[in-house]
């Protein structure tokens, strides 16, 4: 639903009321009337709507709608009997913060390593969940962890997994690229040390040759996970709704899936037809593993019409890949030692070349946007070759198709990018994962990883995301990391790319609207647009660092419905 919106003046303050205001002598007309009772104002601290009236002293809503932001007396006039009046003293208003890559919010059946803080906790934890499974049954750990909070700033390997679980098969799952296995799991799977690593993926050794444990990627594909028991379809939507309840609690009004299924769109399908849903969903599907053309001419049969949906929940394209994560993003210069194998180890391609470029045209020829996984430099140069042929068939400049990550990405790109109109994703993998990436990367490309100054100068659209659980999903560490390049343990990494705290709040909101096409509609507080926005506790843009890592949420609004109250 598109709204127009008009400004007006009214006694001595600004005031922009939805819909058509025209100024008649001293009477308002098209408003109805000017002053109607709001059912949500929200006065007393600045409102930071990221639109044309700037910082504003109220906002008042009506139904899913904003009907006005302006000055403090203007926006009292739309109090009435009825009118939940919130006094911000002091707090700020800004629009709903997005996730631009989110997964999930991680957890699940597998043993929890969120709270282990050195490798010892892994081991403990491992051995605590041995201790209570029957000898030769699998055991998984969930992927809510990362090396860099962990005391020896390190991966935990075979040797050690060995101890800790010696009569079971072990699978450390490390984000969505890596797993490391004790020897058991090796043998279970078959995996030797003549097993030869596979293009796309990467067996890990120790220092003398043997096996550690470590399969990156496509090397991960022989392991197959057990299944969890089937959980009903209610029992499904009942725990989404509990995750995304968490996400509101943090100020998320709408989050972008990168990947998934048939079978979880239409799970979100049933919420939305159920009116159950709290924040907004834009969904990816994702891509065939192999990435071949006729795999995804396949797949393209069992999946829904592209861009069909509404505001709750809308279909965002095809999320595609060409590299690894942080262990194997693909460079054109090699990996530091002992990572680089003697300058022969550049990171993994996952998907050939040809095959990834016939892909991708497929799904342009069948009306889908894309949007491709690609962490280093020369994996940004294969998705802008492929793109480039697509665009010579149908120009992309308008389409905004996505590079999902782009954490290296040089000089040479930027005008390439232009060209075609493509968008960035940027997320916060910095803030916890700076020691690995100065390990396998060295300083000064860690020191660029996802440089967001640079992409913002160069005038490429951006917005902000977690790729939670590989990351956790705090939108507010998000804000924090981009806004003084701050990491969980490595301090300040790369403070040439910090950006202003308004430049970040309008990647996480303004850019995330642009990225799905939803600008009309959200991303900043204006009359006629959707009544999506967040009370902070503290004055967003004025609170002393660190404040903003640490930000506490008070009201979160969908909608024009309060969804959080804290």
């Amino acid at each position: 639903m598109n709204m127009t919106s008009a400004t007006g003046r009214h006694g001595s303050s600004g005031i922009t009321c939805w819909g058509a205001l025209v100024l008649t002598g001293f009477a308002f007309v098209g408003c109805s009337p000017p002053f109607e009772p709001a059912d949500i104002v929200l006065v007393g601290g600045p409102v930071v709507t990221l639109a044309e009236a700037g910082v504003v002293g109220g906002i008042a809503v009506t139904g899913s709608r904003i009907v006005a932001v302006g000055a403090e007396t203007e926006i009292r006039r739309y109090i009435g009997e009825d009118t939940r009046v919130i006094d911000l003293a002091g707090r700020s208003v800004i629009p709903g913060l997005a996730d631009n890559h989110f997964h999930s919010s991680g957890g699940g059946p597998g043993v929890d390593l969120s709270t282990a803080r050195s490798i010892r906790d892994v081991l403990d934890a491992i051995s605590a969940r041995a201790a209570s499974t029957p000898s030769g049954e699998v055991i998984v750990t969930n992927s809510d962890w990362h090396e860099g909070q962990l005391a020896e700033q390190r991966l935990v390997y075979r040797d050690e997994l060995d101890e800790a679980a010696p009569n079971h098969a072990v699978v450390v799952v490390r984000g969505g690229h890596e797993y490391i296995l004790n020897s058991a799991g090796l043998r279970r799977w078959g995996i030797t040390e003549s097993t030869p690593n596979v293009p796309g993926g990467r067996i890990g050794r120790y220092a003398d040759g043997r096996l550690n444990g470590e399969l990156v990627d496509r090397a991960k594909d022989p392991v197959e996970l057990p299944s969890s028991p089937s959980a009903s379809p209610e029992a499904v939507r009942t725990a989404l709704m509990a995750e995304y309840a968490t996400l509101n609690r943090r100020g998320l009004t709408s989050v972008r899936h990168p990947g998934g299924s048939v079978e979880q769109f239409e799970v979100l399908q049933s919420l939305r037809e159920a009116g159950r849903l709290t924040l907004r969903i834009d969904f990816l599907f994702r891509a065939p593993r192999a990435g071949s053309p006729d795999a995804m001419r396949s797949a393209m049969s069992a999946w829904p019409a592209p861009d069909a949906g509404d505001a709750w929940l809308r279909i965002g394209g095809i999320k595609h890949g060409v590299d690894g994560g942080f262990e194997g993003g693909l460079m054109r210069d090699p990996y530091e030692e002992p990572w680089g194998e003697g300058g022969t180890f550049y990171g993994l391609q996952t998907v050939p070349r040809e095959a990834f470029i016939e892909s991708v045209q497929e799904l342009n020829r069948a009306g889908w946007r894309v949007a491709t996984h690609a962490v280093g430099d020369a994996a940004i140069d294969l998705v802008l070759d492929a793109y480039e042929v697509v665009d010579a068939e149908t120009p992309l400049d308008g389409r905004r198709w996505v590079i999902e990550h782009g954490f290296i990405p040089r000089e040479d790109h930027f005008a390439r990018m232009r060209a075609m109109g493509l968008s960035v994703t940027a997320q916060d993998h910095l803030y916890l994962a700076a020691p690995s990436l100065v390990e396998y990367w060295g300083r000064e490309r860690a020191a660029w990883t996802t440089p967001l100054r640079a992409y913002i100068d160069a005038g490429i659209p951006v917005s902000l995301g977690t790729d939670s659980p590989v990351v956790p999903y705090d939108p507010w560490w998000v804000l924090h990391h981009f806004t003084t390049r701050g990491t969980i343990s490595a301090g300040i990494v790369g403070a040439d790319q910090r950006v202003s705290r308004e430049e970040a709040l309008r990647a996480a909101t303004e850019g995330y609207a642009y990225l799905t096409f939803s600008e009309n509609e959200r991303g900043t507080l204006a009359a006629g647009m959707l009544a999506d926005l967040v009370v902070t506790a503290e004055n967003y843009l004025e609170c002393p660092d660190p404040c903003l890592e640490t930000m506490q949420v008070d009201f979160t609004i969908v909608d024009g419905r309060i969804v959080w109250e804290r």
